[in-house]
C-alpha cells in the first residue's frame, strides 16, 4: 500500500513510516503546498496512493463527486483528531499497521478511518 500525505499531516510522519518499510509520500516532500484538495486527490491517484488526511469532510464530499464523475481514486484515509498532529510516531505506526492489513492498497473511492496501533 502506499501513502500520500496531504498537507495537514507532517512530513515527518512520511519520513517514519518509510523506516518502518511503508511507501509514503508528503505533499510537503514534492512541493504540493497550497493546492486544492481536488489537485491533492488528483495527485494521489495519479502515483497510485491512498491520500491521508485530517480533512474529513472535504475528502468525502471529493470521493463522492470522483465517484459519480468516474474520476481515478485510491482510497482515502481520514485521521482522527484523537491522534493529534504532533504525535508522529504513533500515526506512522498506525498507517503502518493499516499497510500491513491492506498492502494491495484500498479499492477506489473507499473512505477509511485509521486507529491507533493495537497494542
Amino acid at each position: 500500500m502506499k501513502f500520500y500525505l496531504d498537507e495537514d499531516l507532517s512530513p515527518r510522519i512520511a519520513e517514519m513510516l518509510r523506516k518502518l518499510g511503508a511507501d509514503g509520500k508528503s505533499a510537503h516532500e514534492v512541493r504540493m503546498n497550497g493546492v486544492s484538495d481536488g489537485e491533492q486527490l488528483d495527485f494521489a491517484a495519479a502515483e497510485g496512493r491512498c491520500l491521508v488526511t485530517y480533512n474529513r469532510n472535504d475528502f468525502i464530499m471529493l470521493t463522492r463527486i470522483y465517484l459519480d464523475t468516474n474520476r481515478p481514486h485510491c482510497g482515502v484515509v481520514i485521521v482522527p483528531h484523537t491522534l493529534r498532529g504532533n504525535e508522529f510516531r504513533r500515526i506512522a505506526q498506525a498507517l503502518s499497521h493499516f499497510a500491513s492489513l491492506n498492502p494491495e492498497g484500498l479499492p477506489p473511492y473507499t473512505i477509511a478511518f485509521l486507529q491507533g496501533k493495537p497494542k
